[in-house]
């Protein structure tokens, strides 16, 4: 049992040993502090949906019919109608409805009548969603969102392929670079680490079969505060132009930081000297819970593919919605162009039934064909009403001048990790690249600082960090997540800092200290 235990994920490990613990009786409150689903929601906006679409289903309405609704079509005294049926409503959500229809005209991309009604339309949800890679009218609000949450009001312009969240964005953005022949088995890539679990694991699938380094972050001193970054040395091994791609989750997951600036200048070095064409997957999803941040995006829009989900800044971990973003003058588009004949030529017979001209078609329209395995291309794109959703957050985002919402956020957070760590003595990186979703404990430390190396010595010749997981939950009933998946140090954990009531941080602290004092009280008498 215990070697099967070593060999399970932490996601894995953590589901057992909930529902082991749920058969016991509870003498303490079962804490999970290992997933990363948030437990707040963003309420106005959601409001907002269904009051859209309580509208758009009036819209359909046939009176002559009991059980019949007609297609979102043009009507006279739409407009009339959508204002007086805000009016009779006193909630946050129509209020929000008004002031993106009184104010929020310069988002929508189109005049706000024909706004209502692509919108109202796609709130029935009646129709394949078209154009495929984002609906006409929710690709500017979307765009929008990003400029402002993401990237620099000076960007340069880009595309967005909406999807099931970011991690239908990253499987979507291998396959295209491997159907394209832009990555091919046993290329060499690179993968910034830690990251999310389950990243690490896609390069290693059989399909691909890459040739994985691994850029490791370590907790440095900045200004006389810690951070996780990239060394100098570290970053510079992707100055070897056999690395095709990197990948990266910034803010990181799970140690919480965003790359600094001088990290940043560096990558941006290392491309224009020596490795031009690097293709640089980012996965941005944190990247909205800091105040200032840098996306990669913004520094190399050129060499970047933007992943994007909107699930942990809303709580929208169910309705799975995200983006692609890809500059319009890319890498990508450039080395389909270099591609040998004979590879075009595969390509033609693979995307000829899209177009006369295969090879005009871009590499982000080819991710939407590819993700519908081409022949399904019509029947591709994320479903409208999904969409609808993304537009209703980014317009939330956008017309909340005073932030509320962000600020909001962030507090829970920052407090929840002030909680934590003040409770087993550590102190908060610093808060500037600190997104505080997440704590990484790293025992081999804290166990050195707190007891002593001979204690963390004995601790780690008999024990190990699976074993500490799973005593936590039987005796402390308190779950964490092992953080060596994530390519942390084996003496790793994660804690989520967004799925608990923000009291439970510091009972977290309080437990944890508790069962490893009662370890070393033992130590300390069988060392006498």
């Amino acid at each position: 049992m215990k070697q099967e235990l070593e060999s399970l994920s932490p996601f894995e490990l953590s589901l057992y040993l909930e529902r082991r613990m749920g058969t016991q009786k509870k003498a303490k409150e079962w804490l999970n502090a290992g997933r990363g689903n948030p437990n707040w929601t963003a309420p106005i906006p959601r409001e907002a949906y269904f009051l859209l679409g309580e509208f758009a289903t009036k819209e359909t309405v046939i009176k002559e019919k009991e059980s019949l609704g007609t297609k979102i079509k043009d009507k006279s005294g739409r407009s009339e109608r959508f204002e007086s049926f805000l009016e009779q409503r006193d909630s946050d959500g129509s209020n929000l409805l008004k002031e993106i229809w009184n104010e929020g005209t310069h988002l929508m991309g189109m005049p706000r009548e024909q706004w209502l009604k692509e919108m109202l339309d796609y709130s029935i949800g009646d129709n394949y969603p078209y154009p495929e890679r984002v609906l006409t009218a929710c690709e500017q609000p979307i765009k929008q969102y990003l400029h402002h949450e993401l990237f620099s009001k000076d960007s340069v312009p880009f595309d967005i392929f909406a999807v099931e969240g970011g991690t239908a964005g990253i499987v979507y953005t291998f396959k295209s670079l491997v159907n394209n022949h832009l990555l091919e088995p046993g290329d060499k890539i690179a993968l910034m680490i830690p990251t999310f679990a389950p990243y690490m694991e896609i390069p290693e699938l059989p399909e691909y079969g890459f040739d994985v380094e691994y850029i490791r972050s370590e907790m440095m001193t900045i200004n006389g505060q810690s951070s996780y970054q990239f060394t100098e040395k570290e970053l510079d091994r992707l100055r070897n132009p056999d690395i095709k791609a990197v990948f990266v989750v910034n803010p990181s997951n799970p140690t919480a930081n965003s790359i600094y600036d001088d990290s940043i200048d560096q990558m941006k070095d290392i491309v224009a000297t020596d490795n031009p064409d690097l293709m640089i997957l980012s996965d941005d999803v944190y990247g909205t819970f800091l105040k200032k941040f840098t996306s990669l995006f913004t520094a190399l829009p050129y060499n970047t593919a933007c992943i994007y989900s909107y699930s942990k800044y809303f709580g929208a971990t169910g309705w799975r919605i995200g983006t692609i973003a890809l500059a319009k003058d890319n890498v990508f588009d450039r080395l389909l162009k270099e591609l040998p004949e004979r590879k075009k030529e595969e390509l033609d017979e693979r995307y000829g039934t899209l177009t006369s001209e295969p090879r005009d078609i871009s590499f982000i329209d080819r991710m939407v064909a590819d993700s519908r395995s081409v022949a399904l291309n019509h029947a591709a794109g994320l479903s409208a009403p999904q969409q609808v959703m993304m537009t209703l957050f980014s317009l939330y985002a956008l017309l909340d001048e005073t932030d509320q919402y962000k600020d909001e956020v962030m507090q829970v957070c920052q407090k929840r990790g002030q909680l934590l760590y003040e409770s087993i003595g550590l102190t908060m990186p610093i808060e500037e690249y600190n997104t505080a979703y997440y704590c990484e404990i790293d025992f081999d430390w804290w166990l050195t600082k707190r007891y002593g190396t001979e204690f963390k010595t004995f601790i780690q010749e008999n024990w190990t960090m699976t074993d500490i997981v799973a005593r936590l939950a039987e005796e402390e009933r308190l779950m964490l997540l092992k953080s060596e998946a994530f390519g942390s140090s084996k003496w790793t954990v994660r804690v989520s800092l967004a799925n608990l009531e923000t009291k439970a941080y510091k009972e977290i602290g309080t437990r944890i200290n508790a069962m490893m004092d009662r370890m070393y009280e033992r130590f300390l008498l069988i060392e006498d």
